[in-house]
Formats: C-alpha cells, sequence, structure tokens
C-alpha cells in the first residue's frame, strides 16, 4: 500500500520541526533551498554530514531557483552515497525525488520522496533509537504515516505486504521490524541485485535502440552521395562509419551475450527470492508465535504485580480500619473534650465582652497618659532651659567677680603710682618756693630734662608705648572674639543641654516602651489563638518599635551635636588664654614702664645747675648720681 505522498510530506515536517534547526521548517516552501534538510542530515550524522559539507550548501539563494536546484542535487546525491556506503541500502529509482519541481515550485510529492530518504537514514544510523523515541513523542496519527512510510522505504518492491492492520501499534511494529531486519537482509540484497540488473538490461535495450537507429540514419546518408566535388572525402567517411558500425555490432552482440547470461542469473535469483520469501513468511509466522507468547507472559507479569499490589492493598486497608477504630475512640474523646472548650468559649466570650467595655476606657486612660506624658515633657524641658540659664547666670557671676577683683588690684595699683606721682610733684613745688628760679615747668628745665635722659631709654619708652598700643589693640580683639566665642558656646551648650534633656527623655521613654513591647509580646504569646487580639497586638507592637527607631534617631543627633561643641568649646578656652596673656604682659610692663619714668624723673628734677658765684659743687655735672 502506497503512502499519499503529500500528506506525508505534512508528517514529515511536523517531524522534521522536532530537531530545532536554525533555519524554518514548517512551510514545504522553507525546504525548496535544501538548507534545513542539510542542517537535519548534520545532526542526524555529523562525521558523514560534516561541517565541510555544510559549507558546500549555498546559505541564502534567494529567489534563484537554480541554486535552490544545485543545493537540492547536492543532498540527494550525499544521501544516495550515505545509504549506499554506511547503510548497506541501495536507493531504488522509484524513491528518488525530481529536485527541479522542488527548487522551483516546492512540489509537496517530490518533497515528500526526500524527506522520506532522510527519515530512512535517521532510523538506519547509529543514533535510531533517539530517532524512534523522537517519532513516538509525536501524534498518533504522524505517528502512523511515518512508520508506513519507512515500511515502504524499506520493503522496496513489496508494499502490498504491509498494512496499518497488521502494524496498528508503532512500539510493535518497531520491535517485530527490527526482530526480522537480520532475516530479511539477505532477501533484500538479492532483490535490490536483480532489479539493478533490470535497470541494466532497459538501458541497455534502449541504447541498442539508439545505435539502430543511428545506423539506419547512417545507411540512409550513405545511400546519399552529398557531391561530385569530393568523393575521396565521402569514401573515408563512408570507411569511418563502416568501421563504426563494426564495432556497434561486436558491441550488440556482446551485449545480446551478456543480457541472456544476466537472464539466466535474473531467473536463479528469482528462484531464490522465491525461497528466501518462503523462509521469511516462515520467520514471520514464528516472529507472531514468539511475540503472542511474548504479550502472554507480559499479561502473565502483570497479573502477578497486580495481585501483590492487590495483597498489599488488602494488607493496608487491614492496618487502617484498626486505625479507623483507633481515630473513633479519638473522636469520642475529641467530642467530649469539644464540649468542655465549647463551654470554656462560652465563658471566654462573655470576659471578652466585658474585656470591650474596659478596652474603651483603657484606650481614653492611655490618651490621658500620653496627653500627661507631653505635658510632663514640656515642663522638663522648661525647668532644663531656666537650670541651663541659671548657670550661665552664675559663670556670669563668676566671670564679673574675677573681673571685679581684678579691676580692685589694678586700682590699688594706680593709687599708689597716683600717691608716688603726687609725691614727685609736691617735692619740685617745694622746691620752687625756695628758689622759683628752678620751676620745673620751665622750658630750661624740660629741656635739661630730655637731655639728661639717655637715646636707649627714649627708645624703650616709645618701643613700650607703641607696644602697649599694639596690646591695648589685641586685647579689644581677642576680647570681640572671646564675646563671640561666647555666644556661640552659649548657644552649643543652650542646644546641648535640649537634646541631652531630650535624650534623657527619651531613654526613660525608650524604656517605658520597650516594657510595654515586652508585655505585648507576653500577651501575643499568651493569646496566640485568637485571630483578632493577635492582629491588634502586632499592630501595637509595630507602633512601638517605629517609636523607638525614631527615638534612637533622636540620640544620634544629639551626639553630633555634641561632637560640633568641643571645637567652640577648645576656640574659647584658645582665645581665654591669649587674652590672659596679654593682660599678664601689659600688667608687668606697665608698672616697669611707670617706675623707669618715676625715677628719671625725679633725677631730673632733682637736678640743680652748678653756679659758681657760691660754689655750690651739687649742681655740677660730675656730682649728679643716680
Amino acid at each position: 500500500m502506497s503512502v499519499d505522498k503529500a500528506e506525508l510530506c505534512g508528517s514529515l515536517l511536523t517531524w522534521l520541526q522536532t530537531f530545532h534547526v536554525p533555519s524554518p521548517c514548517t512551510r514545504p516552501q522553507d525546504l525548496s533551498s535544501g538548507l534545513a534538510i542539510a542542517y537535519v542530515l548534520n545532526q542526524i550524522d555529523p562525521s558523514w554530514f560534516n561541517e565541510a559539507w555544510l559549507q558546500g550548501i549555498s546559505d541564502d539563494p534567494g529567489p534563484n531557483w537554480r541554486l535552490k536546484v544545485s543545493n537540492l542535487k547536492t543532498i540527494l546525491q550525499s544521501l544516495v552515497e550515505y545509504s549506499q556506503d554506511v547503510l548497506g541500502h541501495p536507493v531504488l529509482e522509484q524513491h528518488l525525488p525530481d529536485v527541479s519541481l522542488i527548487g522551483e515550485f516546492s512540489d509537496p510529492e517530490e518533497l515528500g520522496k526526500l524527506l522520506q530518504l532522510v527519515l530512512g537514514c535517521a532510523i538506519s544510523c547509529e543514533k535510531k533509537q533517539e530517532h524512534i523515541q523522537r517519532i513516538m513523542t509525536l501524534e498518533e496519527s504522524v505517528q502512523h504515516v511515518v512508520m508506513e512510510a519507512i515500511q515502504e522505504l524499506m520493503t522496496k518492491d513489496t508494499p502490498d505486504s504491509l498494512s496499518p492492520e497488521t502494524y496498528g501499534n508503532f512500539d510493535n511494529q518497531s520491535r517485530r521490524y527490527y526482530f526480522l531486519s537480520e532475516e530479511a537482509d539477505e532477501g533484500d540484497e538479492l532483490r535490490q541485485r536483480c532489479l539493478d540488473l533490470e535497470r541494466q538490461l532497459v538501458l541497455l535495450s534502449e541504447e541498442k535502440q539508439s545505435l539502430a537507429q543511428e545506423n539506419a540514419a547512417l545507411r540512409g546518408r550513405v545511400g546519399r552521395p552529398e557531391g561530385e566535388g569530393a568523393p575521396g572525402l565521402t569514401a573515408k567517411k563512408l570507411l569511418l562509419l563502416q568501421s563504426q558500425l563494426e564495432q556497434l555490432q561486436e558491441e550488440n552482440f556482446r551485449l545480446e551475450n551478456g543480457r541472456e547470461d544476466e537472464r539466466l542469473h535474473c531467473a536463479e535469483l528469482e528462484r531464490e527470492v522465491s525461497e528466501l520469501q518462503q523462509r521469511n513468511q516462515a520467520l514471520t509466522s514464528l516472529a507472531q508465535e514468539a511475540q503472542a507468547l511474548k504479550d502472554e507472559m507480559d499479561e502473565l507479569r502483570q497479573s502477578s504485580e497486580r495481585a501483590g499490589q492487590l495483597e498489599a492493598t488488602l494488607s493496608s486497608c487491614r492496618r487502617r480500619l484498626g486505625e479507623l477504630r483507633e481515630l473513633r475512640r479519638q473522636v469520642r474523646q475529641l467530642e467530649e473534650r469539644n464540649a468542655g472548650h465549647a463551654e470554656r468559649t462560652r465563658q471566654l466570650e462573655d470576659e471578652l465582652r466585658r474585656a470591650g467595655s474596659l478596652r474603651a476606657q483603657l484606650e481614653a486612660q492611655r490618651r490621658q497618659v500620653q496627653e500627661l506624658q507631653g505635658q510632663r515633657q514640656e515642663e522638663a524641658m522648661k525647668a532644663e532651659k531656666w537650670l541651663f540659664e541659671c548657670r550661665n547666670l552664675e559663670e556670669k557671676y563668676e566671670l564679673v567677680t574675677k573681673e571685679k577683683e581684678r579691676l580692685l588690684a589694678e586700682r590699688d595699683s594706680l593709687r599708689e603710682a597716683n600717691e608716688e606721682l603726687r609725691c614727685a610733684q609736691l617735692q619740685p613745688r617745694g622746691l620752687t618756693q625756695a628758689d622759683p628760679s628752678l620751676d620745673p615747668t620751665s622750658p630750661a628745665v624740660e629741656n635739661l630734662a630730655a637731655e639728661i635722659l639717655p637715646a636707649e631709654l627714649r627708645e624703650t619708652l616709645l618701643r613700650l608705648q607703641l607696644e602697649n598700643k599694639q596690646l591695648c589693640q589685641q586685647e579689644a580683639a581677642y576680647r570681640e572674639r572671646q564675646e563671640e566665642l561666647q555666644r556661640h558656646l552659649e548657644d552649643a551648650n543652650r542646644a546641648r543641654h535640649g537634646l541631652e534633656t531630650q535624650l534623657r527623655l527619651n531613654q526613660q521613654q525608650l524604656l517605658e516602651l520597650r516594657a510595654q513591647v515586652e508585655d505585648l509580646q507576653k500577651a501575643l504569646q499568651e493569646q496566640g489563638g485568637k485571630t483578632e487580639d493577635s492582629a491588634l497586638l502586632k499592630r501595637k507592637l509595630e507602633e512601638h518599635l517605629s517609636c523607638m527607631k525614631q527615638i534612637w534617631s533622636c540620640s544620634g543627633s544629639g551626639s553630633t551635636l555634641r561632637s560640633w561643641n568641643h571645637p567652640l568649646t577648645v576656640a574659647l578656652g584658645v582665645s581665654r588664654s591669649c587674652s590672659t596673656a596679654c593682660r599678664r604682659r601689659m600688667r608687668t610692663c606697665g608698672p616697669w614702664r611707670s617706675a623707669t619714668v618715676a625715677t628719671w624723673t625725679r633725677r631730673a628734677r632733682s637736678y640743680r645747675p652748678w653756679n659758681p658765684n657760691n660754689g655750690h659743687p651739687g649742681g655740677h655735672p660730675q656730682n649728679f648720681t643716680p
């Protein structure tokens, strides 16, 4: 029974799609270039259809059907060589497709023949088990068509001996085919050889007819003279044709003898084929009997397995029956417990209703507690603020006290200096009253005092005055810087004290929240069976955890402000040290300068000019003693 090639083409296209090749293979037009078939053959046998062979296939022939036909011819030739040289199954002429129709028109029938050859290579190669399993994954209808194509390809000239009724199941048919394939190889080879000899005989008869026609034509041409002007040329052609005719007659005689020999050989082979067919039929019947026995053995084995399973099921049922009795006893106990639990549930529901009313009161009291806590925090903040201002006032009081003590000491020193200056002024006045010519305010006395003062002392006095002025300016600048830093420090201390207060309050609140979280966790563990209460407790627990995170973030900001307050404190200390050093230097320089000026002033005032009339020697410059 012959398979419809168009239907076979559709089924084999479905089979080709299981190879997952890079080129599309869903329509006959996709296979007209031969590229998808080449990739499939490369997966079937990579050693024969290797990469070098794939490179000989044109990748993109496009609309040029001649390139497609060239690709298909290369594939067909490789398929025929693979079947003859590797598989040992020569391809019959009736199975050879017309590649011109495939390349130009994508003819489904010719494409089905080509795909049938590819299928034969797939089920006969070394990976045939893998390809058979791949075929068995297809649909049942596709498996039917593919199996009929395999049988038609393998049985060659006896397709009527196979039918779907004989091989309805693909698995049964494949086992039977591989069981009988080794016995039928010899008959297949003889049958193939007979077909080859018949094909050669037909070719020789056709060649003989063509030679006879050519011989007749040559004889007709010899009978007609071509012209009178070339008798030598005609004679030469005649001799040549006669020699060719003799050679052809000898060849014809030899071929006729060979034909007779081949005919005798063919008759002998036909007898052998008939014997092999009878033997094949006997083996087929034996195979059917063996298969029937094997099927019966499989059924018996399944029956024994089913009996074992039933025994195991019976034992499990007995065991379950004992478990069922135990479960009934447990059910009675559980019913009794359930009655007790139902009573307990009613009591708990009554308690829950009473607790609902208490919960509203508890929420109101909790809100009042929160308001009181907020008021307490505000009052604590105010107390910390007044405490901080009190500390600042105490520090200012201490600073003012120290400044008062310093001013008192400076007042005492200025009083002493003032008294010394008064004494120094009273002494010249007494001298002036005794001798009016010695008035210290007179220009002569002042010029003399200026001349008596040495140049180094004048330079020292000028330098000390300039340094005193610079120190005064530096002290003013340091005081301004100190006041600014003092303001910054007060602001930072105020903020730090506020944050420390907030931190203490937050820590206290954190401890309270931790205690509440522990209480909520204990309550959650105790009331694990109640869904509504558990959800409420979980929500409260999440709120407390979020509050704890906010408190920790506030604590982190307090530590940041503390780290920012440290540089201000250091700078204020440096400013205070510089101001103290300036004041100390001014205090050390001031008395020394005033003492030096007073000493030289007294020396200038105690000078008396030398008078030669009274011979008083006290006024001579040589008698001047410092």
